[in-house]
């Protein structure tokens, strides 16, 4: 997924105008989304929409066969990471997190999502070390920095 137009967004969310930072975040999230075409933004659409419904396993199905009929498509398996820890299964949030890292090592989503899983498990260390990571990538992500200061106060 690595092209001319990911790396300059990249480096825009290094740069200390807030606005061109907002601007390559959403650019990402855009170009993640639609990596599959309208077919898999349909499908993550209507996902989202079951979520918000708490239709989890509705979404979850929805999400399975997307997974299923595309592999590589690294925001369904976020999506899935996100629909499991709404409902508290860090370990499968986890490891769907870290499946989309395998296929998109950039994706900050999903690395911050790493971060939440371990925070939640009590799993601190491993907490810091993916809230650090994913501001390697967005170094201005005052989240990322909050979190990394409460997991070291839970460590003390």
């Amino acid at each position: 997924m690595q092209n001319p137009d990911i790396q300059a967004l990249l480096e825009d969310l290094k740069k200390p105008d807030e606005a061109v930072r907002e601007n390559a975040t959403r650019e990402l999230w855009r170009i993640w989304f639609t990596q599959k075409g309208i077919y898999g933004l349909e499908i993550l659409e209507r996902s989202q929409m079951l979520m918000e419904a708490e239709k989890f396993r509705e979404a979850e199905t929805l999400l399975n066969q997307l997974i299923a009929d595309q592999p590589d498509f690294a925001e369904a398996w976020n999506r899935r990471a996100v629909l499991y820890f709404v409902q508290q299964n860090y370990r499968k949030s986890l490891a769907d997190c870290e499946q989309v890292e395998k296929l998109n090592p950039i994706h900050f989503g999903a690395i911050h999502g790493k971060g939440l899983c371990h925070a939640a498990m009590g799993n601190y260390v491993a907490a810091i070390q993916a809230f650090r990571r994913a501001l390697e990538i967005q170094p201005y992500a005052i989240a990322n920095q909050r979190l990394i200061l409460e997991c070291n106060a839970r460590l003390s």
